[in-house]
């Protein structure tokens, strides 16, 4: 129940703090609009608002791998229509809503995501937050970031081919604040990302690079060696090594932090991992 929600979120008091409506867009009206054969409910606010903020978890997902700023949408439609896109497969009419509702800025909780599951059965501390104009930059972005490339994620190589936004790549500027206040908490949140651990020697590691390196292990299978990870290697030799900071190492992933995709890739070359 969405009201619920909003008192257990504490979200009621903001709205009185700031002076900021809240609205319950079930209690909204619907417009039925046709897109890609498609004829989505949504609700009327979402349409008519001036400028649309986006800010979705970054998290795994068991139907779609992945969910970020567009089939974060889905809060913009119907209890109906979200059953109906279930029966529809998901990718595609996801990828087409996002050519109809328009998202003019994403701000993606990056802070503790999740490793295989939207509800949060294993748990990755990222302590990140990822900002945008362009919803399918910024998902093709945070896929990387959890291990996932654009043509693993089928309505995101959708949403490509229907030219609503550009996709992420090395031309990409991307621009990183705080980067002396990276947080180094680590930790262990459940027992898989524990025994994931096993295979990282940490010594003042940054959490965005730990838990892109776990993110990575979780991808790769038949990995048994050992890599270094942190602050605490630079100027240091090494066999394996993750970020910049192992550059001396025999062989390292390039980064602050690398994406999953990039160590993935590393874990392949070192391992009979398919």
């Amino acid at each position: 129940d969405t009201k619920q929600a909003y008192e257990v979120c504490g979200y009621n008091r903001l709205s009185e703090v700031y002076g900021v409506k809240l609205y319950d867009l079930k209690d909204d009206k619907i417009r039925k609009i046709k897109a890609g054969g498609y004829t989505f409910e949504i609700f009327e606010k979402a349409l008519d608002t001036d400028f649309l903020i986006n800010a979705p978890v970054l998290k795994a997902h068991c139907q779609t791998l992945f969910t970020c700023n567009l089939k974060n949408l889905k809060g913009c439609i119907s209890d109906k229509e979200k059953r109906k896109f279930h029966s529809l497969g998901l990718h595609n009419p996801i990828a087409y809503l996002g050519a109809t509702v328009k998202t003019h800025f994403c701000v993606v909780d990056g802070i503790c995501g999740d490793l295989t599951f939207e509800e949060g059965g294993t748990p990755v501390t990222m302590n990140m937050v990822i900002a945008g104009q362009d919803p399918l930059m910024v998902d093709s972005y945070c896929a990387g970031l959890i291990g996932y490339q654009l043509n693993d994620i089928e309505y995101l190589r959708i949403a490509s081919s229907l030219g609503i936004g550009e996709v992420y790549g090395e031309n990409t500027e991307l621009i990183e604040l705080n980067k002396d206040k990276k947080p180094h908490e680590i930790k262990a949140d459940t027992q898989l990302v524990k025994k994931l651990s096993k295979h990282i020697v940490e010594d003042e590691a940054c959490s965005a690079c730990y838990s892109s390196l776990i993110h990575a292990l979780n991808k790769v299978s038949g990995f048994n060696g050992k890599v270094n990870i942190g602050q605490g290697f630079k100027n240091k030799p090494g066999a394996l090594g993750c970020g910049n900071c192992t550059k001396l190492h025999d062989d390292y992933v390039k980064g602050c932090p690398p994406t999953a995709v990039e160590i993935v890739s590393f874990l392949k070359r070192h391992t009979n991992a398919k």
